[in-house]
């Protein structure tokens, strides 16, 4: 089944997400569905938020980034009910964008170094710390899980010179390659 990305201004991306259960239906078929939708959309990871549904669920594929954080090679994770700890560390800053707002990239600010706890598409339990740009982009794709959006850790003015392209994709002038559900219109 092809999904839509749901794009900014749409509420269920500021919405809190409910923790999953075993007896989620077709819980293997969304995962399996989020993985699809993730690769023709070639993003690097997805937040059922951003397909509509507020659960605590992520899929992420690092592994394009392999060449240049040795961190990401290899690293595929289906995270079910992710729980995360930003530890202490410098901020970084590096450019982010995200399939719910596409045409941008902003630089965002990140301590680069996280516990994560979660259970796998078995509902296996894991645990690691994580460093690097993988602890970035799994910290970018929880924020999604706690209705937040990257754009919301940059600075009022940065916010406030993309406001045009903000309303440009609420208002469903900007245009994908993947399928999207824009933002319901107001009445």
């Amino acid at each position: 089944m092809k999904l839509p990305v749901y794009l900014y201004g749409h509420p269920v991306l500021r919405k809190l997400s409910e923790p999953v259960g075993k007896d989620y239906p077709d819980l293997s078929q969304l995962i399996d569905d989020m993985y699809a939708c993730m690769y023709e959309s070639d993003g690097i990871g997805l937040a059922a938020p951003q397909i509509g549904r507020n659960i605590k669920l992520i899929v992420i594929d690092a592994s394009p980034l392999g060449e240049d954080f040795p961190e990401c090679a290899g690293r595929r994770m289906t995270l079910v009910n992710p729980e995360l700890e930003v530890l202490d560390g410098p901020k970084e800053v590096r450019a982010e964008g995200c399939l719910s707002l596409p045409g941008l990239s902003e630089n965002v600010p990140r301590t680069e170094h996280i516990r994560l706890r979660w259970l796998d598409g078995d509902f296996q339990p894991h645990e690691e710390e994580i460093s690097g740009f993988l602890a970035r982009l799994v910290q970018h794709e929880y924020d999604h899980l706690i209705g937040k959006l990257y754009i919301d850790h940059i600075s009022p003015i940065r916010k406030q010179l993309i406001k045009g392209k903000l309303n440009n994709i609420i208002s469903g002038r900007t245009r994908c390659d993947y399928p999207v559900k824009y933002a319901p219109k107001k009445k």
